[in-house]
């Protein structure tokens, strides 16, 4: 008969390491500092959102809130409202403004309870918010999102000064806010492109019927991260800044002279060194042969982490400032690299797949030009399997890798 095998104590219990496999390196004083100089680049009277979703675009919404503010950041912007409320019960107490459609009592309520503000796109959920605000001793802020050529959120730019005029008539509620969303902002050129002009006429009309009616619509913002960085026209009373907060350009030839600081990079670990002659298939379908007598290395990190498949056979990573290339194809776990070249690579290397190494750089771009997709994909596609480490712990951590 087998005996049990003896109680653990929770305290004793083995912990694999969070750089054990593969992992996220986030640098707070790199958010911190593209806020600083986002802020420095505004217009006068300016203020600047620091928009945190998708989990601070896979940087950890929390902490780049935190940062962000640190800069200068007065406010955030958040798609979801679970994404607000996990900034309310961290504490951060700056106006948090819901950028997805909330439609039903229960989700506003809970804005009035965490005070979010809410996005409208007309009066239906306007109404809502009185009903609710009504008979809770406080107002409700809100903010109305105007549709001036995005065809997704917003109320109809037409009807813009009529609703602003009916929420202004609502005594529970409190109109914090007039916005819309630019639907290309990062297009070539210098200058406005047509469709940008489009859409800032058509919100200029709206905000001088709204200022001949004598009312008062709060924070006025039209710009993203492109519009902000491609002219100061756009910035009116405040800009939603994302991509740049986290050290990225929406665009090559965007905001040349403002220095970003990327701050994610992304690494992981060599787990096994296989010599191989010519001739050798690797991994499903054999996507590639080896031409000669090979050295791979398999590191553990794969398309469930978020490196994606459509960069089998393309993808480079950096170990000591030298590019290895991947071969065959990204499976889910794992991926190989051909080391032939890289002696020096050995099993528990550490390797730098988005990120610095050795003066070498290998940016988002480099990901999702290949796959055909934006740099916002790829920042946001990192897993939450990946360990999410700040530079400081990164370094306390990996003081004796094989990697440096």
């Amino acid at each position: 008969m087998t005996e049990a095998s003896p109680a653990i104590s929770p305290s004793r219990q083995p912990w694999p390491h969070p750089r054990q496999r593969a992992w996220v390196e986030v640098c707070e004083a790199a958010v911190q500092a593209n806020a600083r100089s986002l802020r420095r680049s505004l217009a006068h009277g300016c203020n600047l959102m620091a928009v945190v979703k998708a989990d601070g675009y896979g940087h950890g919404a929390v902490p780049v809130a935190r940062a962000a503010a640190a800069g200068g950041a007065s406010s955030f912007g958040v798609a979801t409202l679970q994404e607000g409320v996990e900034l309310r019960q961290a504490g951060l107490r700056q106006p948090v403004l819901v950028l997805g459609n909330l439609t039903q009592p229960e989700e506003l309520r809970a804005c009035l309870h965490w005070q979010l503000m809410p996005t409208l796109s007309g009066m239906r959920e306007a109404l809502l918010c009185q009903n609710l605000a009504a008979g809770s001793g406080r107002p409700m802020a809100v903010q109305l999102k105007l549709d001036t050529g995005m065809a997704r959120l917003g109320a109809p730019w037409q009807e813009g000064r009529r609703i602003v005029e009916a929420i202004s008539a609502l005594e529970a509620v409190e109109l914090a806010g007039l916005y819309s969303h630019l639907a290309d902002a990062d297009a070539p050129g210098t200058g406005l492109d047509p469709l940008t002009r489009q859409q800032q006429q058509r919100f200029e009309q709206v905000l001088t019927a709204v200022q001949q009616a004598g009312l008062c619509c709060g924070s006025r913002h039209l710009a993203n991260s492109a519009g902000t960085l491609r002219t100061a026209q756009l910035h009116y009373d405040m800009v939603r800044v994302g991509l740049a907060l986290y050290g990225q350009r929406p665009a090559p030839h965007l905001g040349g002279s403002l220095v970003l600081q990327p701050a994610m990079q992304v690494r992981a670990r060599v787990s096994l060194i296989r010599e191989v002659p010519a001739g050798t298939g690797v991994s499903y379908g054999h996507r590639f042969t080896t031409q000669r007598p090979s050295r791979l290395a398999v590191v553990s990190i794969g398309y469930a982490d978020g490196v994606p498949r459509l960069l089998s056979n393309r993808l480079q990573v950096l170990h000591r400032g030298r590019r290895i290339p991947q071969v065959g194809a990204i499976t889910m776990d794992q991926l190989v690299l051909d080391a032939t070249d890289a002696p020096e690579l050995d099993q528990g290397s550490v390797v730098t797949l988005l990120g610095s190494d050795g003066g070498e750089r290998i940016d988002p771009l480099a990901w999702s030009a290949p796959c055909g997709t934006i740099p916002w994909e790829i920042l946001c596609g990192f897993k939450h399997r990946l360990p999410r480490l700040t530079s400081a712990q990164a370094a306390w951590d990996g003081s004796n890798d094989r990697a440096h």
